[in-house]
């Protein structure tokens, strides 16, 4: 099979890849992903994640098994992964020269390179962490609110989560419930503000105004009644909250 050409900018173009990166590193170093896994404080499983997205992204393989030898096997970074180990140091010795000149001034600047089809972004703080039926639920502190996200538990580690950690909620306008009045059934990831703009006739798309400031796109169903200057109550399902690192 023909080997594909390389693809950097998408290996290393996109946000949190600085764990996938040093598993590939510490899998260069010690010839094993299950040694790389353990090192990197993550489940095997998220390691083959992580290089599989990385090479992906990449459009080539990065990591060659190596059959045999003393320790039964291992692996080994391709031509590719070796390129892309060497562009990754490059890439991240100009990422913190410019992060240190901005960090004083505008930290909030780091998350402007994040380009997504999802509407809202929000700047959050993560209160805690916590396995929920094989998966983790993320407990997130927004200006005034909490937010739930449910990820999965080898997400978590290859993102590196923790307790306090400032991180961006990202989810779907499509993904958005919003109602004048707050259903029963909704349960929890709540978020009550102000409708600040809403379509005149049928339902379609409301912007809201959160109470701690921010703002939030959703849909509201048709014969809602919601006006600007409205009360108006967001729900959002923990599934489709993505977490993001600025």
């Amino acid at each position: 099979m023909p080997r594909k050409n390389l693809q950097l900018a998408g290996a290393l173009g996109q946000a949190s890849v600085d764990k996938r990166v040093e598993i590939l590193r510490r899998v260069a170093a010690v010839g094993s992903i299950s040694q790389a896994a353990r090192d990197a404080g993550v489940s095997y499983k998220a390691a083959w994640q992580a290089l599989d997205t990385l090479s992906n992204l990449a459009g080539t393989a990065l990591v060659e098994r190596v059959v045999g030898g003393a320790g039964g096997g291992g692996a080994r970074l391709t031509r590719a992964g070796e390129q892309v180990l060497r562009a990754a140091g490059e890439v991240a010795r100009a990422r913190d020269a410019v992060l240190h000149k901005l960090r004083a001034g505008a930290p909030a600047l780091g998350t402007l390179g994040l380009r997504t089809s999802m509407r809202n972004h929000l700047p959050c703080r993560i209160h805690r962490l916590r396995l929920q039926a094989g998966a983790m639920a993320v407990e997130l502190e927004l200006a005034g609110a909490m937010l739930r996200s449910r990820i999965t538990r080898e997400s978590a580690q290859l993102l590196g989560l923790a307790r306090q950690q400032e991180v961006v909620a990202l989810c779907k306008a499509t993904a958005v419930q919003v109602c004048a009045a707050r259903p029963s059934h909704w349960g929890d990831n709540v978020l009550a503000g102000a409708v600040t703009r809403a379509p005149r006739i049928q339902g379609g798309e409301v912007a809201l105004a959160l109470e701690g400031g921010l703002q939030l796109v959703g849909f509201a169903a048709a014969g809602s009644g919601l006006r600007a200057g409205h009360a108006a109550f967001a729900r959002v399902d923990p599934s489709a909250v993505v977490i993001a690192l600025a």
